[in-house]
């Protein structure tokens, strides 16, 4: 067997089971790059209940490290930020064991590749020597931006804290883009913002888009309602503990909801993803508002919804959840925002809404027949544009070291 060349390869949070944003991401590519490298895997595992597919990972790879963290003792180290400069979100996910194992692989090693999954493992890598290997940040979205639009609805004293992360977090992308030969994100539309902040990194900047497994999220899979199909039933998913998906489920249920139910007194809002914060929960007191927390399948709730919705005002990337619904033959009814990066066109293979009026509009239209055959347009565009194996070559040009850029670092 002929010998494969080394890989580095580092992400925040262990890339099973595929989940939530980033592990849906990165899992297809694990396995993808499997094929092609001895992978030397490290990554961070904040849920206890992550510990359980440690075992599935490691089968992919030559080496690993999974770094085991406790959130509420991370988020209060992560503080130290405020100390040594460095943005909070990065001193959240440092771990000393992680940075020694690193440091090994890359001096006994020496991996031919890196690949740096999130700016806020960069730090990680930058300031160590990996000689010739390709270095490769996937930044994903350019998170600097996400703090930036917290701190504009943010008070006092989140403000502070939003707008000091937005500056960190800008330098340490500049200083990403400099030293690192490729940086990818996930849309053309992230890539095209991260370039205007930083022109200078266009020319070694390229988006690489998410794919859909869309033999998992199959229409044609029978799945047990695990809701009254009676009424209309709309369904929002999403891990209930970031900020965006926060703020697009109370917009639904407290503005949009109420204009479905002028029409259709009857109508369901399913809030279905892991980790409901206090303000999502209270929701569920709410008349035909229901609140499910973690599920082990979100198929059967977007199966048997009249229609998916993203609903979302603040967005970055791509919204996987857009995607499964779509793969799903599902009506999605989406906020321009959550559309950004799509290849979807609206009244055509999704239906698009920008106020509440508009929204609660086209969630109704759902329910009318000519409005059946979006769901079957969307899984088309589905399976002839968002396959995993056509969209992860886009890694395999830039970690070739053909392709390496020759610039100081």
């Amino acid at each position: 067997m002929a010998h494969k060349p080394g890989l580095l390869f580092l992400t925040q949070r262990i890339p099973y089971p595929p989940d939530k944003g980033e592990k849906i991401r990165y899992w297809p590519l694990l396995n993808h790059l499997h094929d092609h490298y001895d992978i030397h895997l490290g990554c961070l595992i904040d849920d206890p209940r992550d510990v359980g597919h440690i075992d599935t990972v490691r089968a992919l790879c030559a080496d690993a490290y999974f770094a085991k963290i406790d959130p509420k003792r991370a988020k209060i180290a992560c503080m130290r930020g405020l100390l040594t400069g460095d943005p909070l979100s990065v001193s959240y996910f440092r771990n000393r064991g992680l940075a020694a194992w690193v440091a090994r692989v890359v001096r006994e090693v020496k991996p031919s590749a890196i690949l740096v999954c999130s700016s806020n493992m960069a730090p990680y890598v930058l300031d160590l020597d990996a000689g010739d290997a390709v270095r490769l940040v996937d930044l994903v979205d350019v998170d600097s931006e996400k703090w930036r639009s917290y701190a504009a609805t943010a008070g006092w004293p989140m403000r502070w804290v939003y707008r000091r992360e937005w500056r960190k977090t800008a330098e340490l992308e500049a200083r990403i883009a400099r030293e690192s030969d490729w940086c990818a994100l996930v849309s053309s539309t992230e890539a095209r913002l991260f370039t205007q902040i930083l022109p200078q990194a266009a020319a070694w900047t390229r988006a690489v888009p998410n794919g859909v497994d869309h033999a998992y999220f199959d229409p044609t899979q029978v799945f047990a309602a695990p809701f009254d199909t009676t009424p209309p039933n709309y369904v929002f998913t999403g891990t209930m503990d970031y900020k965006p998906n926060i703020d697009a489920v109370i917009w639904f249920a407290q503005e949009v909801l109420p204009l479905i139910h002028r029409t259709r007194p009857d109508a369901q809002f399913h809030i279905v993803g892991a980790n409901p914060v206090p303000e999502v929960r209270k929701l569920a007191l709410r008349t035909a508002v229901f609140v499910t927390g973690r599920v082990a399948d979100v198929r059967p709730y977007v199966a048997h919804a009249t229609a998916a919705v993203a609903p979302l005002r603040i967005a970055r990337g791509i919204q996987n959840k857009v995607l499964e619904a779509m793969a799903m033959a599902r009506p999605v009814v989406v906020t321009p925002w959550a559309l950004e990066g799509i290849d979807a066109e609206p009244g055509h293979d999704v239906l698009m809404a920008e106020d509440a009026e508009a929204f609660a509009a086209a969630c109704l239209a759902t329910l009318e027949p000519q409005n059946l055959a979006i769901g079957a347009a969307a899984r088309r565009r589905i399976v002839a544009d968002y396959t995993w194996s056509e969209r992860l070559r886009g890694f395999d040009t830039l970690l070739d070291p053909s392709q390496q850029r020759d610039k100081a670092r």
